[in-house]
């Protein structure tokens, strides 16, 4: 009888241990130092819940091969993994790992107080009046092009200049290749101001919503820490953009807004303006919501603290909030993603502003019959540049649609700015389709 019942008792447990294993999984994972192009040794690693608020589930660190493991509970829910790296936090390029999925890779940088080759490559002015306000949302594309790449992390790791009198209504910064979440910017006086953020190799954009008293008419006097490729002022038709006799600015053929452009502009140079008159940009009047707070699970690691898991830091300069493909916060973030919208539709023209800039500047430094030939050249490929312009846009457009698409059928955009964006883009290819016809 004994005997039985302790029969039936291990049976019963290696019932139940064989239940458990069935609902377990691992997560296996390799980190490289893609400054060295060595594996990451001794990196502490996080498992991110992505339910309630983005919880610390697990901690581990990277052996001397740069990999990782973590027993998981739940496999089928998506987990996130985070890897902290010389105070920077780091996450997978392609997401979370899926339900189904076991294993991931992430690329680490280390990290420097200051570096030569961080440049602005598009600042953007998007500005409308309404109730006594002139509201901006200044838009700053900054890129990382250090060699060996690394993050530039600490203090004042991007100047920027915003009119005397703001006062600022959201910071926000969008990594290459992540999500757009809540910063901070911090004031430094006579209207500068500085962001303590990780800036990665590839392009961040930082984006900034302020607003200033308003009575009709109001000058603005933009200023630029360094050299920007292209400036970018956007307001409604129903307002006056007026530029001062010092600025350099060229309109772009928009039949939504008034859109100018600044080309290789310098640290100094003249970009004041005047506008009056009100109105809204086209692409808000349909309700132009107010950003959303913070998003939960923003952890000081994130922004370059090696404290993992800490609660949401909201003082000024606090953490950085969800990463890469984590639950998407952009639905409430009208105009940062319009404004994104807006600076691809731009990067094609200015493309072509640029190519056309070039070969101009080839054909006038080449020696006479060069010059000759060239001319020639250029005469019998006249006809033919617009279709290689239109088919370049074309290209592009497509590109735009299908990432759209991808994003929707991820999860990765609300079903309202999914169709206000597609709205955008379609109207642009039937212009750009009837160019070509």
């Amino acid at each position: 009888m004994k005997f039985a019942y302790r029969t039936f008792a291990l049976i019963c447990t290696a019932v139940l241990l064989f239940a458990a294993a069935a609902f377990a999984a691992t997560i296996t994972g390799t980190v490289t130092n893609a400054t060295t192009g060595k594996p990451a040794a001794g990196d502490t690693v996080d498992l991110l819940e992505m339910q309630q608020g983005m919880n610390v589930l697990a901690s581990t660190k990277t052996d001397a091969k740069g990999s990782f493991s973590f027993n998981i509970d739940d496999p089928n829910s998506p987990h996130l993994v985070r890897v902290t790296h010389d105070g920077v936090g780091y996450f997978p390029a392609a997401g979370p790992v899926r339900p189904g999925a076991t294993s991931t890779t992430i690329d680490v940088y280390d990290s420097s107080a200051k570096t030569s080759d961080i440049s602005t490559n598009v600042e953007v002015m998007r500005v409308q009046a309404d109730s006594g306000n002139l509201q901006i949302i200044q838009l700053i594309a900054v890129k990382n092009d250090s060699k060996p790449p690394r993050t530039v992390s600490g203090k004042k790791t991007y100047e920027f200049y915003l009119p005397e009198g703001a006062q600022i209504d959201q910071a926000m910064v969008q990594p290459p290749g992540g999500m757009a979440i809540n910063t901070s910017a911090n004031s430094e006086g006579s209207g500068k101001y500085s962001f303590d953020y990780a800036i990665k190799p590839g392009e961040t954009r930082f984006e900034v919503a302020y607003h200033l008293p308003y009575s009709g008419s109001a000058k603005l006097m933009p200023k630029v820490t360094g050299d920007v490729q292209h400036f970018v002022v956007m307001t409604p038709k129903s307002m006056t953009f007026q530029p001062s006799g010092g600025a350099k600015f060229a309109p772009m053929d928009d039949p939504s807004a008034t859109v100018q452009i600044a080309t290789n502009v310098k640290a100094g140079a003249d970009l004041s303006f005047q506008v009056s008159g009100n109105g809204v940009l086209q692409d808000d009047q349909a309700g132009n919501q107010q950003p959303g707070q913070a998003a939960p699970g923003q952890t000081a690691a994130d922004q370059g603290s090696p404290s993992a898991g800490m609660p949401p830091d909201n003082r000024p300069g606090g953490g950085l909030g969800p990463p890469t493909d984590a639950p998407d916060p952009l639905h409430s973030y009208r105009w940062p993603i319009l404004g994104g919208l807006a600076i691809i539709l731009f990067c094609g023209a200015l493309f072509v502003i640029n190519s056309s800039n070039q070969q101009a500047r080839t054909t006038v430094t080449a020696p006479l019959p060069e010059r000759a030939a060239a001319a020639t050249a250029t005469k019998e490929k006249a006809a033919a540049a617009p279709v290689e312009k239109n088919s370049m846009l074309l290209e592009g457009l497509k590109q735009e649609l299908f990432d759209l698409e991808l994003e929707k059928q991820q999860g990765r955009i609300s079903e309202s700015d999914y169709q206000q964006a597609k709205a955008a883009l379609d109207q642009t290819l039937k212009r750009a389709l009837a160019r070509k016809a």
